[in-house]
């Protein structure tokens, strides 16, 4: 399948029986500025472009949300055992990013997307929903350029001082992504900047 922008991405999505009822799963929580990011939306293209017939299997399933009224982490166990009753064989990991820059040392977020734009890299960055009205929507802060043209580049962000450069330097290394998805091509940052 030929990938070319994001509608293609998004009915690439629609076409993933799998994919649309993890989306659905979640959208029963009504959580605020809810997404499924990362690696569910990533890995889908990355394997399409590959040929792959099987799903690559995915470690967790990335559900992030915005809500800065309750910032307990409890509050993310509990969403992901509500989760797991409704599919237990899915990964589930949730995140509430109004509290996530405490742990990743960042000045605070905005909103999900915001999160999402400052993930290590552009591919990475990005997330899916379904809407109040169950229409599918995308969000790609740094475009899906790298991710459908199976490039590895970090983010503004990680790009912007050294300490960032080389977690996103070590997480190419520890993900090791080439050896599943053979075809990538890894940018890396010259000299931290």
């Amino acid at each position: 399948m030929n990938l070319q922008n994001e509608t293609d991405v998004l009915e690439l999505v629609k076409q993933d029986q799998w994919m649309m009822d993890v989306l659905k799963s979640v959208a029963m929580l009504k959580l605020p500025d809810w997404w499924i990011c990362a690696g569910f939306v990533r890995s889908k293209i990355w394997d399409t472009l590959h040929d792959f017939t099987r799903r690559t299997p995915l470690p967790d399933v990335d559900v992030i949300y915005f809500d800065e009224t309750n910032l307990n982490a409890s509050v993310e166990k509990k969403l992901e055992k509500e989760l797991s009753s409704l599919l237990p064989d899915v990964p589930w990991s949730v995140k509430n990013e109004a509290r996530m820059h405490l742990r990743n040392d960042l000045p605070p977020y905005t909103s999900s997307v915001d999160a999402i734009s400052k993930f290590p890299e552009t591919a990475t960055a990005l997330g899916v929903r379904l809407d109040e009205t169950g229409q599918l929507i995308l969000a790609a802060p740094h475009g899906i350029s790298d991710a459908i043209h199976l490039r590895i580049m970090p983010t503004p962000y990680f790009r912007e001082n050294k300490d960032r450069a080389r977690v996103y330097e070590d997480r190419i290394k520890t993900k090791d992504w080439q050896s599943i998805w053979y075809k990538l091509d890894v940018c890396h940052i010259q000299n931290g900047s």
